[in-house]
């Protein structure tokens, strides 16, 4: 199928591309075009006017400070996936640019484009909100931040204004702290069908001599993507590992009575359903891929 027909404007700054969307109503922003264009050719959206940003080198770029990961909007999955400040102090976020999609997908999108998008099916968002970023957005009225678990509303839907755009991610970081994401992946589309994210801040006790020390979970941050109509945070899994000490053959007891807990207030109007899924199968395989993703964390952080 073929999209409407649609104005063109190719911005030369944050500024101009800000008034391109405030002068053009229902104009979106694209950069990497890989989540709105293939709405736009089925007919699912049919925006008015494109601002195209992709010029904007400004919006590229990830920098390490004492207290976070900053990435630029524009940043591609790839270059996150590659870079070493992200999977050393945001490895969920890492590991979920890696899953996305394919090569092509990788090197063409970007970090703001995704986000501000809202797809439920989407991976990076899981990683937001276990890492607790947020998105500075910029407007007519200057610069914002939102919380990452304020972002997301629904499939499709956030919080960022049509008026607004993505200028970059941040991402805190903390030595006592690791990440990981884990996904089941829809086979037809690469999308995530269930993709779940971890980070732990981790206590660790005394070597015993023979190198083993015992964690204990001070903080817990666990969230998913692809099964619920929108990404969401599992408060149940948290509250369970929150002051759980993790030793031994215990650590298969902690984690499964907190992985049970993946599905706890949600209901059955809470899932995406689609052709390929149902409540059952996404009831059955969220505590899974939370077991999973809480494990990697686990080796990620005895690996560091």
């Amino acid at each position: 199928m073929y999209a409407n027909e649609f104005d063109y404007y190719r911005a030369d700054s944050v500024d101009h591309a800000l008034e391109l969307l405030t002068t053009n109503e229902g104009a979106r922003p694209i950069a990497g075009s890989h989540g709105l264009v293939p709405r736009m050719r089925t007919g699912e959206e049919s925006p008015p006017t494109l601002v195209d940003i992709t010029d904007l080198g400004a919006l590229s770029g990830i920098d390490r400070s004492d207290d976070a990961v900053s990435i630029g909007a524009l940043t591609t999955h790839a270059e996150i996936a590659e870079s070493e400040a992200v999977f050393e102090d945001a490895t969920a976020m890492a590991e979920a640019a890696n899953e996305l999609g394919d090569p092509q997908v990788r090197n063409g999108g970007t970090i703001g484009g995704n986000l501000a998008h809202g797809d439920a099916r989407a991976d990076l968002p899981a990683a937001l909100l276990a890492l607790d970023g947020e998105l500075v957005l910029r407007g007519a009225d200057g610069d914002r931040t939102v919380g990452a678990t304020d972002l997301f509303r629904g499939h499709f839907r956030t919080t960022v204004d049509a008026t607004e755009l993505v200028t970059a991610v941040r991402l805190p970081v903390a030595d006592d702290a690791a990440s990981a994401y884990v996904k089941r992946r829809n086979p037809l589309s690469g999308y995530a069908l269930v993709g779940v994210a971890a980070r732990l801040h981790l206590e660790w006790g005394a070597d015993d001599g023979g190198g083993n020390d015992d964690p204990t979970v001070t903080t817990a941050r666990v969230a998913v993507t692809g099964a619920t109509t929108h990404p969401t945070r599992l408060p149940g899994v948290e509250d369970e590992l929150e002051g759980a000490t993790l030793a031994g053959a215990s650590d298969d007891d902690v984690v499964l009575d907190a992985a049970a807990r993946a599905t706890e207030g949600l209901d059955e109007g809470d899932y995406r359903v689609d052709v390929q899924t149902s409540p059952e199968y996404l009831e059955h395989l969220l505590p899974l891929y939370t077991e999973r993703a809480v494990r990697r964390t686990l080796e990620n952080a005895r690996e560091r």
